[in-house]
């Protein structure tokens, strides 16, 4: 068994949920959305809880009805909280071109995948220097109906936008 890291939003309740599906020891960090910010002090924060219990696996997971997510890609009620406006805007990026790539199935999934993937990237590149290759970093959905963790879409099918001239 090795001990993980949850990077959860604290709208979604997945703590006891995680315990009972993961059976070993596990730490949790939140931010609403998984938005937190990249800063030292918080890239600081990880690292402690990383060495100090033996981290071996992070996993960033979002409900696939998180509240925050569902605000941004419908009412925006929420965009007035701090650091929210550019995480909104980047949502509803995404949602307009997975409007393009998705026509056939979860265009839902599809999003939460991107921002996901993203947001792995980013942290693996932030923490690498500290720990190489020695954690493995990850991204799940949990579907509430079928009350399963779900992987995400791999990287390789998530679009981005480039402009070739």
């Amino acid at each position: 068994m090795h001990n993980s890291l949850f990077l959860l939003c604290p709208t979604d309740c997945l703590e006891a949920t995680i315990n009972r599906a993961f059976g070993h020891d596990n730490y949790f960090y939140t931010s609403l959305g998984n938005s937190f910010d990249s800063d030292r002090k918080t890239l600081d924060s990880i690292r402690e809880v990383i060495t100090k219990h033996d981290i071996r696996t992070i996993s960033f997971v979002l409900a696939s009805d998180n509240k925050i997510i569902s605000d941004a890609l419908n009412g925006q009620f929420f965009s007035e909280v701090r650091d929210l406006e550019s995480f909104y805007r980047e949502i509803s990026i995404q949602k307009d071109r997975s409007h393009l790539s998705w026509q056939v199935g979860d265009g839902r999934f599809a999003m939460l995948s991107y921002y996901l993937n993203k947001r792995i990237k980013e942290l693996r590149l932030q923490l690498y220097s500290s720990f190489s290759d020695s954690i493995d970093i990850q991204g799940r959905i949990y579907d509430r109906e079928g009350q399963t963790f779900k992987e995400i879409y791999s990287d390789l099918i998530c679009m981005d936008k480039y402009y070739l001239n």
